[in-house]
């Protein structure tokens, strides 16, 4: 089993937003797999497929960003599932944009939503870190999360979540992150 969670903020005025690169990955990676994550579960939309006889949830939490710890605690509880049987897939303004970084385990850094998930769950999970490169000029950083990406950034970005999505494919087949981060 490996339950594939992709943060970000719920509803249309964040859609596309830097911070929900997490959200645009999982999407990316449902419609390779012509998977539904449509189904309210563990405060998430959830949709399960079979890759490789291996039990596969993608989760986008409907909590806000600083919250989503709460839900991929439920999930993890309702799944019955270790830490390690996860991969969290979040946007980072301290990686340039376009950029991606898998890693096994670690700190959650500067990311709140992040910060949520190690308080309910520890630092033993696995986490894609999507670039998005700092703000430019005078911009506030929680205005710049939330603000869209455009021109260049935005042709960046879908190549990352694009390559995101080939990371977890890798994932997947191998559950190695050495490995997957060579695809």
């Amino acid at each position: 089993m490996l339950i594939i969670v992709g943060l970000g903020n719920p509803g249309l005025t964040y859609r596309g937003t830097y911070h929900n690169m997490g959200f645009v990955t999982v999407d990316k990676l449902a419609k390779e797999w012509g998977v539904k994550v449509d189904k309210k579960k563990c405060d998430a939309k959830v949709g399960e497929t079979q890759v490789g006889g291996q039990k596969i949830v993608l989760a986008k939490p409907q909590t806000y960003m600083n919250l989503s710890g709460t839900a991929v605690k439920q999930l993890m509880a309702s799944y019955h599932c270790t830490p390690q049987e996860m991969v969290v897939v979040y946007d980072d303004i301290d990686l340039d944009c376009g950029a991606l970084r898998f890693r096994a385990k670690g700190s959650a850094g500067t990311h709140n939503g992040m910060r949520s998930v190690v308080a309910e769950v520890g630092e033993d999970i696995p986490r894609l870190r999507v670039g998005i490169g700092k703000p430019q000029g005078q911009i506030p950083l929680y205005d710049y999360v939330l603000s869209r990406p455009k021109g260049d950034k935005l042709d960046t970005l879908e190549q990352a979540t694009d390559h995101a999505v080939k990371v977890l494919l890798q994932y997947v087949a191998t559950g190695d992150v050495a490995k997957a981060m060579l695809s």
